[in-house]
């Protein structure tokens, strides 16, 4: 049996891992239903009411799945986490109780009318529908990142004694869940959610285009694909330079706040100035793999890199090391390497941008088959990177579950035995595997079976707007 600090450890991560996905893509849908609502009623082309009906299918369906693997974690807290929740139960719950309570229930309220309402209400009210499902998506990353940036950096609240055991008192919300790196993760998080599910359309436009124009395939309604991919690549030049800008004020904030989380992500041992950047980098010795604290590294690095990031344009800035820490590194390779990763897709995607902006002024954006193959491989890379990003600020805060305060292996449940945290484990890892095996389905069936045809809404059009016939009529 595992040991059941790791086991809870194992199944919050994979439970979060898989939920993540759903909110990106609904969080990130939602500005471009907005969008596509606004010129259908202001009676934009039909194209635009063509990618409202199928991209609204897509948020139906990782809204629905997001509910479900979402309330689970909560239920986690309590199975798992006992020890955490009775110890930050008090500024804890606020804001998920809030998230329910607002968020999800003005999404969950306006999303009926949304998907359901076009024929039956008016535009007005109707597009009021999407600004408040849009709302919704976005106000519960608010309330879950509140939560999550107090546990990464705590503020506004006092130790007490209550019941002979020590728990977290609020003594000022404010400076609590308005604490300096929320702002940090909610522009991080939501952009990347806009820049993946854009990253997505545009992958998803380039194949049917591919398909198209390369292969030689008919494809049914070819112009709702090249709409899409035009309006993805507005979207992803937008939101990828922003991404890679605010990331690297995102990481000098990390160095100011949470020192041993930065060490680990550029792994520095010792307190040293000018340390390089490194590309690259692997342990000289096959033992360093399994230490966390190995010094020796063979890399590829920029001399200063990493003191020109921790100090925002100083290459002599010195960062304190691993070494000076009292608690144990985090596990180090885990975020050295997650971290570079992110980075270089960051950087990746400011390419493909601009890339696909390059050939679409120059008139060539459906001719150019490397760009299509390119945007097609990289169509899930985004949630890669959003997915990279949460091991970093995660895995980069351990041993800690409240920065400083509480350490992970305190905060388990303190009755849960190997055994069971082992098959709950197990039974999460095959409910979650399937479940995202499923929503894949669905959504590939969705895209297979494409947008509804022109004259198809034409027809539909026509036939809401007949008058009814009388009860009684002949």
């Amino acid at each position: 049996m595992v040991d059941p600090v790791i086991a809870s450890r194992l199944q919050f991560a994979l439970t979060t891992i898989v939920h993540i996905i759903f909110p990106v893509m609904s969080m990130g849908l939602a500005p471009f239903l907005v969008y596509f609502t606004w010129k259908e009623i202001r009676g934009g082309d039909a194209v635009y009411e063509q990618l409202r009906r199928f991209w609204t299918k897509i948020f139906a369906i990782s809204f629905v799945v997001g509910t479900v693997t979402g309330i689970v974690l909560e239920f986690e807290f309590g199975t798992n986490f006992a020890a955490f929740s009775t110890f930050a139960g008090e500024l804890f719950g606020g804001p998920l109780a809030t998230e329910g309570m607002m968020a999800f229930m003005l999404e969950a309220t306006f999303l009926g009318v949304f998907v359901f309402g076009r024929e039956r209400v008016s535009d007005r009210l109707y597009f009021v529908s999407s600004l408040a499902v849009a709302a919704g998506t976005w106000l519960s990353a608010v309330w879950i990142l509140i939560a999550n940036s107090w546990m990464q950096l705590p503020r506004g609240y006092e130790l007490a004694e209550k019941g002979g055991q020590t728990v977290v008192h609020l003594t000022d919300p404010v400076a609590a869940y308005l604490n300096p790196r929320f702002m940090f993760m909610y522009v991080h998080m939501q952009n990347a959610a806009v820049e993946s599910v854009a990253l997505f359309m545009a992958g998803v436009a380039a194949y049917h285009i591919f398909k198209h124009y390369v292969w030689g395939y008919p494809v049914q309604e070819v112009d709702f694909w090249e709409t899409t991919l035009k309006i993805a690549l507005v979207a992803l030049l937008i939101t990828a330079p922003l991404q890679v800008l605010h990331g690297d004020m995102y990481a000098r904030h990390v160095n100011e706040t949470q020192p041993q989380k930065f060490a680990a992500m550029e792994a520095v041992w010792e307190t040293d100035s000018y340390v390089p950047e490194y590309l690259i980098a692997f342990p000289t010795s096959m033992e360093d793999l399994t230490n966390p604290r190995a010094k020796e590294l063979f890399g590829l690095g920029i001399p200063g890199g990493a003191s020109w990031l921790a100090s925002g344009g100083d290459p002599q800035a010195t960062i304190r090391g691993l070494n000076s820490f009292e608690t144990e590194a985090p596990p180090v390779a885990i975020v050295f390497w997650s971290f570079r990763a992110m980075v270089g897709l960051g950087f990746w995607f400011i390419l493909l941008a601009f890339w696909g902006g390059y050939r679409w002024w120059r008139g060539e954006l459906l001719e150019d088959d490397l760009l299509h193959k390119a945007l097609m491989a990289s169509s899930l890379l985004g949630i890669l990177a959003v997915e990279l990003g949460w091991v970093v600020t995660e895995v980069g805060r351990q041993p800690w579950v409240v920065q400083g305060v509480l350490k992970t292996a305190d905060g388990v449940s303190p009755g849960l035995t190997g055994a069971e945290a082992t098959l709950t484990l197990v039974a999460f890892a095959l409910v979650y595997t399937t479940l995202l095996a499923l929503y894949s389905y669905v959504v590939a069936r969705i895209i297979r079976a494409g947008p509804p045809g022109a004259e198809e809404l034409r027809t539909r059009t026509v036939e809401s707007e007949a008058p009814q016939g009388v009860p009684g009529d002949d």
